[in-house]
């Protein structure tokens, strides 16, 4: 099942790594591609393990083995509990076969959705697909709307109020002991990564800063539906990843 990478549409689209061409033997032009929506993740693993294994399949049901960089990256590869918890992207590496193998912190019993982001024959796609890990799960409810979230001393803080279909700007500024960061390092080619999951369907969308002052980040973000999104911004300082959680409530 295909989930719209809803902030990469043309319209929202932010400051975009340029993919590189397919190798020159590889003639991807003449290759038939599949019509969006037929591309699959195909897996026997469980999100429990250390290493989730897994294939991306056509829709004739061959495995795809020709993908280009996206953001510094093959796979973009993401982790959410129903519950909106539990949060992981990492980046898989593939074997010659097209088997790809993503290093996860072992998730603990719950209901979740693995998202698969990548680039084949020119064409941006995120697929998804429901993944469970059995026992006893403790749901946690989703934190209120608002307007900054701590992580690691550093102090996240987001302005903005966007509408559901509609364009708008979000500003997410970081500090630290109440002073503007000034040693933020590039992270998958840019200032910051943001991805954003919607209550419930746990619909999925990412993008990046479109501009960047210092610490004072600038997003164009349009999210189709109203309702609670849960943010994870992602930034880099000292070779150290941070992750800061918001939740953001769209009119």
């Amino acid at each position: 099942m295909l989930f719209r990478r809803t902030l990469l549409a043309a319209a929202a689209l932010a400051t975009l790594t340029a993919c590189s061409q397919a190798p020159a033997e590889h003639d991807m032009s003449a290759m038939p591609m599949p019509d969006a929506g037929t591309y699959k993740v195909s897996s026997t693993s469980t999100v429990d393990n250390a290493d989730y294994r897994f294939t991306i399949v056509d829709g004739g049901g061959k495995t795809v083995t020709q993908f280009e960089p996206d953001q510094t990256k093959l796979m973009h590869f993401y982790l959410i509990r129903s519950d909106l918890t539990g949060f992981q992207h990492v980046h898989p590496t593939m074997a010659a076969d097209g088997t790809w193998t993503a290093p996860l912190t072992p998730a603990g019993p719950g209901d979740y959705r693995v998202y698969a982001a990548f680039t084949t024959g020119g064409k941006e796609q995120v697929v998804g697909q429901p993944t469970q890990v059995p026992g006893t799960a403790t749901s946690t409810p989703l934190p209120p709307a608002s307007a900054s979230a701590q992580a690691d001393g550093y102090t996240v803080s987001l302005e903005g109020e966007p509408m559901a279909g509609m364009a708008h700007s979000l500003k997410v500024t970081i500090s630290k002991d109440g002073k503007p960061v000034t040693d933020l390092q590039p992270y998958l080619g840019t200032s910051a990564h943001l991805s954003a999951f919607h209550e419930g369907d746990l619909e999925f969308a990412h993008l990046h800063p479109e501009s960047a002052n210092g610490a004072e980040l600038s997003f164009h973000a349009v999210l189709p539906k109203s309702g609670n999104y849960r943010l994870f911004v992602q930034f880099q300082t000292n070779d150290t990843l941070h992750t800061a959680a918001l939740t953001l409530k769209v009119s």
